[in-house]
């Protein structure tokens, strides 16, 4: 929209990786020289990794780029395969020409091990490039340190670079693969880009996508763009690309802090907007005063039993909650007294909800902070209650709550076969019978969900995608765990989509998934 207002060829902040917008920083140059090195010395084993957005991907491709005619290359973005699914990708990658016979592994390697030997002796050398190797099996990393024994005398005929997320690290870490690890001879950690280069990367895409110059940021533009991405080149991509959106609708061309902020905050809010998500960011959130002064008052009423809960919960320690519904009563809540005594205000039933979150979470506390932690609103038919396996709140819109200066809140901490079990204001387990939730259920409802800021399309093929296959499995859409999302995958998540009420477009954004966390236990 804005390209040809500006000036510029294409889209300078596309999120694909294109290696001709790759810019240079101290840490990419030294990891691109490491790349490099690796290869030309025919070190056999480097290992690349990074974060999520770090430009992993954008750096493979620009080394493909630089490599000598001589030096054969294999390219290999999907990690979700077997060990023979790996050699005859290789083999097809490197142009080895295989029979229509019926194909071993044994046969693959025999095939490969020619094309080696006679691309070495032509004085040429072979590079397999791995993107994503996070998610390799390890009967697929066994089988590629087993590449490793191509080799004469004196050189490998194979250099095999492991590009992936900081859980590759944890992987090649473990015991089982120690011999593969203690193989890798060049190894770099990719960081984010510092304040400095911030500037120098923004403007170096500015050139590239053909700007004439006439198009500026001011310092203070740069600032707010280091301080909301924090060097993340992804997220540099995505304000910059909504900032100048706000500026040619402004008719401007120089962006300005408050551009870069509005273009922030449309990021965020369209997330919002669109999936209903209520920003409730629980680091923030706890840094505050008044939560502070808040937990320390529901701590004491909670009441000696319940100590050791909120004590596991403010220093991270996890714990699973399980509850038998023999130490609870179905209750007839009356009087009115009884009653007001769980329908929580909204700091109450907002502390409680990320209380037991954080309790209860099964993710480790690193994958929790890499995602964003915010508070999710739906409106249910009270005849889907019975299937949430995680906390949630019940929205109370009855006349006697229909306040908008103090709405109420019944807090459920886990449904059971009477009913469900409540939290009132005391801190205390309380079990409600079955009418008393239908009494009271008004459709809207609020859990907390660590959703991560993307959008699963068909055609797609990541980790993303096979953690919702997995929540679709144990939520009784069965697909195959592939981490690609193919058609069934993408047939069972409209049917998903449609049996709640979502909007059914197969697309399983952060709404789609946050109801998947909520029902898949």
């Amino acid at each position: 929209m804005y390209t040809s207002f500006f000036g510029f060829k294409e889209n300078p902040f596309n999120l694909t990786p294109d290696p001709r917008y790759l810019f240079l920083s101290l840490h990419h140059k030294e990891a691109l020289d490491h790349l490099l090195y690796g290869i030309k010395e025919r070190k056999g084993f480097i290992a690349i990794t990074g974060g999520i957005g770090t430009g992993k991907t954008t750096l493979c491709r620009a080394l493909l780029g630089q490599l000598e005619n001589s030096i054969k290359s294999a390219l290999i973005f999907n990690s979700f395969i077997s060990d023979t699914e790996l050699l005859e990708i290789i083999n097809q990658e490197f142009g080895v020409d295989l029979n229509t016979e019926a194909r071993t592994k044994k046969q693959y390697i025999d095939k490969l091990n020619e094309f080696l030997l006679a691309t070495f002796s032509q004085g040429g050398n072979a590079v397999l490039l791995i993107d994503e190797a996070q998610n390799l099996s390890h009967t697929v990393l066994e089988q590629i340190r087993m590449l490793s024994n191509l080799e004469t005398e004196k050189e490998k005929l194979i250099q095999i670079v492991l590009v992936g997320q900081p859980e590759l690290k944890d992987l090649l870490s473990s015991s089982s693969l120690k011999q593969l690890n203690e193989r890798i001879m060049v190894r770099y950690e990719l960081k984010p880009l510092d304040r400095k280069d911030v500037q120098g990367y923004v403007e170096h895409r500015l050139v590239v996508g053909g700007g004439r110059g006439n198009l500026k940021f001011t310092n203070s533009a740069f600032k707010a763009i280091y301080e909301y991405s924090q060097g993340n080149p992804r997220r540099i991509n995505a304000v910059c690309d909504r900032a100048l959106l706000v500026a040619y609708a402004k008719d401007e061309f120089t962006v300005s802090r408050g551009m870069v902020n509005k273009a922030i905050g449309e990021i965020r809010g369209d997330i919002q907007q669109e999936h209903g998500i209520k920003d409730w960011s629980w680091k923030s959130f706890a840094s505050s005063a008044l939560l502070l002064l808040l937990l320390i008052t529901l701590a004491g009423f909670a009441g000696w039993s319940f100590r050791e809960d909120i004590l596991r919960a403010l220093s991270g320690e996890k714990k699973t909650y399980v509850h038998s519904t023999r130490d609870f009563s179905p209750i007839t809540l009356e009087p009115k007294e009884e009653e007001a005594a769980l329908f929580l205000d909204e700091n109450s039933s907002l502390a409680w909800l990320f209380n037991l979150f954080y309790v209860n979470a099964t993710e480790d506390r690193q994958t929790i902070d890499r995602n964003h932690l915010s508070l999710f609103s739906f409106n249910i038919e009270q005849k889907y209650y019975t299937v949430f396996k995680k906390p949630f709140r019940i929205h109370l819109e009855g006349s006697e709550f229909n306040s908008s200066v103090s709405p109420r809140y019944l807090l459920i901490r886990e449904i059971t076969e009477e009913g469900a079990v409540a939290i009132g204001f005391n801190g205390r387990d309380q079990q409600v019978s079955r009418d008393f939730i239908l009494q009271h259920w008004s459709q809207k409802i609020s859990w907390v969900y660590p959703y991560e800021n993307i959008n699963l399309l068909k055609g797609m093929n990541s980790p993303a995608v096979l953690e919702m296959q997995r929540l679709l499995n144990k939520a009784g859409y069965l697909v195959a765990l592939t981490g690609f999302y193919g058609e069934s995958t993408f047939s069972e998540v409209m049917r998903f989509q449609k049996d709640f009420g979502l909007l059914a477009d197969g697309i399983a954004g952060p709404r789609t998934r946050a109801l998947l966390f909520q029902i898949s236990g």
